[in-house]
């Protein structure tokens, strides 16, 4: 029996059935990586055990998602810059025997947000709190964004974002408590939907924001990867707004997860080309 030279993987609480490892797999048969990345379904109770068990068989890292994003950090030795500021870890790596807390969420979206524009000085308005949220937050803050106003349902949940922002970042924010449709400012440049509103199987959901207020010239992105085209996305494009999909922060976060743990620049094309062969998006190959 020959053992796996390099086991990265992920812990999760859904389903088994997960794009990220399809694409990663694919990543690592493309460019000749000896690994394999496999997901784990992990409960709450059970998370300090499975990272023990991750450092006891050698793994190279692993991927967290919800709900073990901000847990995962109390069995962990390290955080990196950008994961303590966001409080939370989407990837862990085993540097010289220690494991280091990474977050690529928000590096992730920042890598397709920079393919249509730079957020340098550029006014975001950011739905949501969660996770997402904060990443994408303090990564936009980091780049230069600002002001940063951020709309969400939970005011307590969303002044504690803003303070992070201001306390932590250069940026400026503020926070619009949610309370009824929201109509974006006419000075906003970047507008993010980093909430699961749309989200397969509830596809037909709609952000609760007048589509009128979304105009020519503006950037709307949406961090669903599934469906790549929300409701919100076809709006914003139907009035002239350059687009964004989920897709973008989904593989390119894969992408900086596999260089943390192999330092591999993989090929970002053939994880996307993966991704939507599985959402129905292209044929798969002969």
């Amino acid at each position: 029996m020959s053992f796996l030279s390099l086991l990265t993987g992920s812990f999760s609480q859904g389903a088994a059935d997960n794009p990220t490892v399809a694409m990663i797999e694919a990543a690592y048969r493309h460019h000749g990586i000896d690994a394999r990345y496999v997901n784990c379904e992990v409960p709450p109770e059970a998370l300090g055990d499975a990272v023990r068990g991750a450092r006891a068989m050698g793994w190279a890292g692993f991927n967290c998602s919800i709900p073990h994003k901000v847990a995962v950090v109390e069995h962990l030795d390290g955080l990196g810059d950008s994961s303590s500021v966001i409080g939370a870890v989407n990837c862990a790596v085993a540097r010289d025997g220690r494991l280091i807390g990474e977050n690529t969420d928000g590096q992730g979206f920042l890598t397709a947000l920079w393919t249509v524009i730079d957020p340098a000085g550029g006014s975001l308005v950011l739905f949501g709190a969660g996770g997402a949220a904060r990443a994408i937050a303090v990564e936009a803050a980091l780049a230069g964004a600002g002001p940063i106003t951020v709309v969400n349902r939970d005011a307590g949940r969303g002044a504690e974002l803003v303070e992070l922002l201001n306390e932590r970042t250069p940026a400026e924010a503020d926070l619009v408590p949610w309370q009824s449709t929201y109509r974006v400012p006419e000075g906003a440049d970047i507008v993010v939907n980093a909430t699961s509103v749309g989200l397969f199987p509830d596809v037909d959901a709609r952000l609760d924001v007048d589509p009128d207020s979304l105009r020519a010239g503006m950037v709307v992105a949406d961090v669903i990867p599934n469906p790549p085209r929300t409701a919100l996305l076809a709006a914003a494009e139907a009035r002239g707004c350059t687009v964004l999909d989920g897709l973008g922060m989904l593989v390119n976060q894969g992408v900086i997860s596999i260089r943390h743990w192999t330092g591999v620049d993989a090929d970002a094309a053939v994880m996307r080309r993966k991704v939507e062969e599985l959402f129905g998006l292209l044929d798969p190959p002969a």
